[in-house]
């Protein structure tokens, strides 16, 4: 299994002056290939729907590819290259030549997410001109780790053309691994590297684990006051808000930036400032996903549902109401734009990553599954009881039971992934139950449900 352990850099400044320059070089070689490729598709466009006043056929040129813009780097190291707007001179033969190819290959695969999309088809946006805070990453194959110093507190990575340099050994490396390769990362507190390791003795995650009502366990995202999720066992997990916590002293830093001139000094220590206060919000959240995860993984399930959010349109703007004069009218943004802060501020995109990595590691299955429904069926009966967000709990006269919305809503999740969820559809803009299968899963629910009025927290379900 090949995995990532990143560890802090300690530089002399000599080092520092050196990947500087490095990462300057870099980002120029980018930038000029991804010029290339645009003035190319912009002098070889022709429109299938419209034709220029006056045609003419462009002076053909070679089409930039990976292996021909690659073929350029023995001819620029010959002598120095000349910055255009700036007339800074950089020396491409200092820096490693494997280093400069890996730019290559960050260049040609951007262009590929961009024209033809991923392996499952989904295209991302135009590649961008990288500036000093897009472009802060360089890879170094031929990397070699040696021993620690007494204590093993150190460590000392030795990179081509530069030697040792002293890391922060806080996490102990795995015995039998072997070093692939180094990323080395400038962030706003310092330098970081990334070592690529590959580990025998873990086996690559194969996903044949047959899911079962004991084995499997659902989530439910609630972003709901201070939950973050609800799980099947009865279980409401707590959300952090990293970004509401600290965004008052962003706004207040950002604010002192705002009003500082573009270029000086004060604007640039309040830009370092603004920076690190999104790192810490950035870790933070990030620490908590990793802990929750883990508590996830420690009630011995093997297979975990979750929901497939489309978080990209749940976060995005409402339409604009105008009337018949043209006037805009009141279309709730206001409110909207609170709640779009809250899912990027959970970040749930990011917590199903990590959860599916961690399970992996330790071998059990994180599967997303459509949530179609789910929140407004009551799970041992199939009939329709939160059909509006404010009811949060249902009263079952008949059963003396308290039904907890999110509770309910985790446990139609783990359902859906058993495929023993309703078929549903809709009559005349209702939906209606077509076919059930309660009966097979009405007492497992209900076992579940019992003495869940008031859903533990994950410190009582732990003691």
């Amino acid at each position: 299994m090949i995995y990532n352990y990143q560890y802090r850099l300690y530089l002399t400044t000599e080092q520092k002056l050196v990947l500087n320059d490095w990462l300057r070089i870099c980002r120029y070689w980018y930038n000029r290939q991804l010029g290339e490729r645009f003035d190319w598709w912009k002098r070889n466009r022709s429109y299938t729907d419209s034709c220029p006043l006056v045609c003419h056929l462009p002076q053909l040129k070679e089409k930039p590819e990976f292996y021909g813009q690659k073929k350029q780097l023995p001819i620029i190291k010959q002598d120095l290259v000349t910055v255009g707007w700036s007339g800074e001179l950089l020396d491409f033969n200092s820096v490693p030549s494997q280093t400069l190819q890996e730019v290559c290959t960050r260049v040609k695969l951007a262009m590929e997410r961009y024209i033809a999309g991923d392996a499952k088809g989904k295209r991302s946006g135009k590649p961008r001109i990288k500036n000093t805070a897009r472009y802060r990453s360089m890879v170094f194959e031929g990397a070699k780790l040696h021993s620690c110093s007494v204590g093993a507190k150190w460590l000392y990575v030795s990179l081509p053309k530069i030697g040792p340099i002293k890391v922060r050994h806080h996490r102990p490396l795995p015995d039998g691994a072997k070093l692939k390769s180094v990323q080395v990362i400038k962030k706003v507190d310092g330098w970081y590297v990334n070592l690529r390791l590959e580990d025998i003795s873990v086996p690559n995650f194969q996903a044949d684990i047959v899911p079962t009502w004991d084995n499997s366990l659902g989530m439910d995202a609630v972003l709901h006051e201070n939950d973050y999720l609800a799980t099947s066992e009865g279980v409401k997990l707590p959300s952090l808000k990293s970004f509401r916590q600290s965004q008052h002293k962003l706004a207040k830093v950002s604010g002192r930036k705002s009003n500082r001139s573009v270029g000086s000094k004060p604007r640039r220590q309040l830009a370092k400032r603004e920076a690190k206060i999104h790192q810490r919000i950035a870790r933070a959240r990030k620490d908590h996903a990793y802990k929750t995860a883990h508590k996830l993984m420690a009630t011995g399930k093997k297979v975990f549902f979750h929901e497939k959010l489309n978080l990209a349109g749940l976060s995005t703007r409402n339409k604009p109401k105008q009337d018949s004069k043209g006037k805009y009218l009141p279309n709730g943004q206001s409110a909207k734009s609170g709640l779009n802060k809250s899912w990027s501020d959970a970040a749930f995109g990011q917590f199903f990553n990590i959860m599916k990595y961690i399970g992996e590691k330790t071998g059990a299955s994180v599967v997303a599954v459509n949530p179609a429904y789910t929140s407004m069926i009551l799970p041992y009966k199939d009939e329709f009881v939160f059909t509006d967000v404010s009811i949060r709990k249902y009263w079952d006269e008949e059963l003396k039971l308290w039904v907890d919305r999110d509770i309910a809503s985790s446990v139609n999740v783990k359902r859906v992934g058993l495929d023993v969820f309703p078929t549903i559809k809709r009559r005349r803009g209702n939906p209606v139950v077509i076919s059930s299968t309660t009966n097979s899963t009405s007492k497992l629910v209900l076992s579940s449900l019992r003495g869940l009025e008031k859903p533990t927290s994950v410190c009582e379900a732990s003691v």
